[in-house]
């Protein structure tokens, strides 16, 4: 069983930054595909980014390429989720989630586990 817990969510201005953190434990994170979905109110899960086990490869959701930036350190069981130049429409609840693959999907459907979630807040 695997056990994912966000952190660093809350309220930021248009332009801010925050950096989100998952920690993982239980299993071998190494070896899991880790990805970033957000929620926002009566919207579908979309994907944001995932990084593959080694953090060698990285994708990103169309809306927030260039602006976040994935990451991983194997050591620490953590993965990371730099969002810069943050815009009121970032604004959802945010989950980590990994899937016991290497390289893992852009797919929600495709991730067995799954954090409680972090709000993130932009203010125009």
């Amino acid at each position: 069983q695997v056990q994912l817990v966000e952190s660093g969510g809350g309220l930021v201005q248009a332009g801010g930054s925050l950096r989100l953190s998952c920690a993982a434990s239980g299993g071998t994170f190494s070896r899991y595909a880790m990805g970033w979905f957000r929620q926002a109110p009566g919207k579908e899960r979309e994907f944001v980014a995932r990084i593959i086990w080694s953090g060698g490869w990285t994708f990103y959701g169309d809306s927030v390429k260039g602006r976040f930036t994935i990451s991983r350190d194997n050591t620490k069981n953590t993965t990371y989720l730099q969002m810069n130049n943050l815009k009121p429409e970032d604004t959802a609840v945010y989950y980590c989630a990994a899937d016991l693959d290497l390289f893992g999907t852009n797919r929600s459907g495709s991730y067995e586990y799954w954090g409680q979630g972090t709000q993130v807040t932009v203010s125009s």
